[in-house]
């Protein structure tokens, strides 16, 4: 269903992605779609959409999902300095040119967002369409701060029949859509084995970084670099319950892109999975326009 493959970053850091649908380099006339997971995520969140999208019905794409440094099967990083949306963007530059990728439509779920932001003033020529999976420019502190608090938390599921449930019971609030399933299938895209007992699959050093943050910490908002993106096609979906992307933040994502597509995810907070309840029908017909 996917083919696994790895490459060097520009550090010579192994980094890990997962294609999906024909080979890179035959001719086809839909561009490919890169996947870019969120802070801690990795290339298994993406499974059920690239599935989708890679299918006749979604529209025959080419799907490449990454793992960033320091996340799923690629190396962790020795200098945890390196944790950075900068960095990371470049190690998406360098996956394109290993993939002889061009231009691409580029779907950024949380943090694979913010790259995106970085990417459209870096390298703009790269992006021909873009989509926001529950980010913006600007970021809500109280979402991050919680995102801070259940990433460093000590709680942790201490057999796999268990992590379902202990998802739920941390997010279930903001996603009453989710079934077990899906509960299910999310907790065999987050953790990894660790002698049966199921661990977050990226390194620690990536969620310790956000200890830093207090009620008084000041965001700088990314309206410099939206501008970039405001010439280039671009959908944002927001979870209904989302605490990280604000309504506000999106009427003026609308306001300064006349052409942003916008979506609402219902019964999901941060951030949504594309695959359920019509958004992976929606993610298809933007991709294909």
């Amino acid at each position: 269903m996917f083919q696994e493959h790895y490459f060097r970053a520009s550090d010579g850091l192994k980094l890990y992605a997962r294609t999906y649908g024909f080979e890179i380099g035959e001719k086809r006339r839909r561009l490919p779609i890169v996947c870019l997971p969120g802070l801690t995520r990795n290339s298994r969140d993406f499974h059920s959409l690239a599935t989708f999208l890679a299918s006749p019905e979604g529209g025959a794409h080419k799907i490449i999902a990454l793992d960033y440094r320091g996340r799923g099967q690629s190396d962790r990083d020795a200098d945890k300095g390196r944790y950075t949306i900068a960095v990371e963007a470049e190690d998406v530059v360098t996956a394109c040119m290993h993939f002889n990728i061009e231009r691409a439509t580029f779907i950024g779920t949380s943090r694979g967002g913010l790259i995106l932001h970085h990417l459209a003033g870096a390298a703009p020529a790269l992006i021909a369409r873009a989509v926001l999976n529950d980010i913006g420019p600007a970021i809500e502190l109280e979402g991050l701060l919680k995102i801070r608090d259940y990433l460093n938390a000590a709680t942790r599921p201490q057999s796999w029949p268990a992590a379902p449930a202990h998802l739920r019971a941390v997010h279930g609030a903001e996603f009453p859509i989710l079934g077990e399933e899906d509960w299910r299938e999310m907790a065999e895209a987050i953790f990894r084995d660790e002698n049966g007992v199921p661990v977050p699959d990226c390194d620690p050093a990536i969620a310790a970084q956000l200890q830093g943050l207090t009620s008084e910490t000041v965001l700088t908002p990314l309206w410099p670099q939206f501008e970039a993106l405001a010439r280039i096609p671009t959908m944002v979906v927001r979870g209904d319950n989302s605490r990280l992307l604000s309504e506000a933040t999106v009427a003026e994502m609308t306001r300064r892109h006349a052409g942003l597509v916008t979506v609402t995810a219902p019964g999901q907070g941060h951030a949504p999975l594309l695959h359920l309840d019509g958004l992976k029908e929606a993610v298809g017909e933007f991709v294909k326009a």
